[in-house]
């Protein structure tokens, strides 16, 4: 008698219940459709359309001509920390050693680091949403729990003091924000981080994630470090790279600074993961942090001039509510005026539903605000020619409108 039976998913829970990266997967369904012959408007990834600096690039050649070809120090080469300290003093007030310093393959890894060591089973980690897209995932490989704070485009897309407190429980260990933020673009200035501060005080046991790899694309002149923050410096860590600010997204270099023990710890996490991250681009970006930041100057003066552009035609699209974003290269609008209705035959019950009908009646990739923990909106990145700016808000204006 023959019997049948279900062989058993040999993957591990781990894997099974983690969550694809939905800014990854809509990018992929973009370059799907674009290979179909589909004329796709992509506003869905977070990556600067500019070239890496050619200062940047000749130091990487250089390296490859001085034989920058074994393996580097966990992490990070000396002198390469060395320019992250100058870094971190000059563009921060932040008065870090070289101990304090980790230099990873990419932010992401970084804020990995960072979770794995400072999380265990049963912690909490505060998460004032929107926030990136990775950090409730990193949370709950640490197996600790990732505790939403909702905000809204009417108080700027920032948390209160009152909703931090209240959020706050014993199990509380980090609190993980980015500022500017990805994906609405606020920027936290030094009196709402002072308040925030003021909250921490009382529990003297939770960290501060401060994630900044935005800091150099921002338009307000308000960006300011939390470690600065007087009583904040010993128990924050710093996350930056070089991905944005110097359109090196794919050269994957990130670091913190950090007190000593949680650096050591991410040196000792990594040892066992990646070892050291590549080496050449290490070299290529100590000559990029030693640069004045004025060098971003052009770069940055563009996006301020596409977010101006298009908070414009946003503000003309019925139905949109949207805020005026102080950094980053994103805009975060409210659809959920569209919730419950039916636009060309397809009903919208939510922002993922919103986002697909964008891609196929307007030809627009975007990604829904539930990735970012926020489900009543959109994120478009403005990391584009204006001309294709303008075309795709143009589509998507068209798309509800007709």
């Amino acid at each position: 008698m023959e019997t049948t039976t279900t062989k058993a998913n040999p993957l591990s829970d781990r894997i099974n219940n983690l969550s694809t990266s939905q800014t990854l997967a809509m990018a992929a369904k973009a370059r799907e459709l674009k290979a179909q012959g589909i004329d796709i408007i992509s506003l869905s990834l977070g990556e600067p359309d500019f070239n890496t600096p050619e200062f940047i690039k000749e130091a990487a050649i250089q390296a490859i001509k001085d034989n920058y070809s074994t393996y580097p120090p966990v992490d990070g080469y000396a002198d390469l920390k060395d320019a992250i300290v100058h870094k971190f003093k000059r563009d921060n007030g932040l008065e870090y050693k070289p101990a304090n310093i980790v230099v990873s393959t990419g932010a992401k890894q970084s804020l990995y680091n960072v979770c794995q060591v400072m999380l265990n089973p049963g912690d909490e980690a505060i998460l004032p949403a929107p926030y990136w897209v990775s950090y409730a995932e990193m949370v709950k490989m640490a197996e600790a729990t990732p505790v939403e704070v909702p905000t809204s485009v009417e108080s700027d897309f920032k948390i209160t003091p009152e909703q931090l407190e209240a959020a706050i429980t014993p199990k509380t260990k980090l609190i993980m924000f980015s500022s500017p933020c990805n994906p609405s673009g606020s920027v936290y200035n030094r009196e709402e981080l002072t308040a925030i501060a003021k909250v921490l005080e009382k529990y003297p046991n939770i960290y501060v994630v401060s994630d900044e790899i935005y800091e150099h694309i921002n338009f307000s002149g308000n960006f300011c470090s939390i470690g600065t923050i007087p009583g904040m410096f010993d128990r924050t860590i710093t996350v930056n790279g070089v991905a944005k600010a110097f359109a090196m997204t794919g050269w994957r270099i990130g670091y913190i600074g950090a007190p000593e023990f949680i650096a050591k710890a991410c040196t000792k996490m990594q040892g066992q993961v990646t070892s050291g991250a590549n080496s050449i681009a290490q070299r290529a970006t100590i000559t990029a942090l030693q640069a004045d930041p004025s060098v971003l100057k052009d770069m940055v003066d563009a996006f301020h001039r596409r977010r101006d552009l298009v908070v414009g035609l946003v503000k003309e699209i019925p139905g949109f509510k949207i805020n005026v974003p102080e950094g980053a290269f994103y805009v975060f609008p409210d659809v959920s005026s569209y919730f419950g209705k039916t636009l060309k035959g397809m009903e919208i019950k939510n922002a993922d539903d919103f986002s697909m009908f964008l891609l196929e009646h307007a030809n627009v990739a975007t990604v829904t605000g539930d990735a970012f923990g926020n489900p009543n909106c959109i994120r478009f990145s403005y990391a584009a020619a204006d001309d294709q700016l303008a075309e795709a808000l143009r589509r998507i204006k068209a798309a509800v409108t007709e």
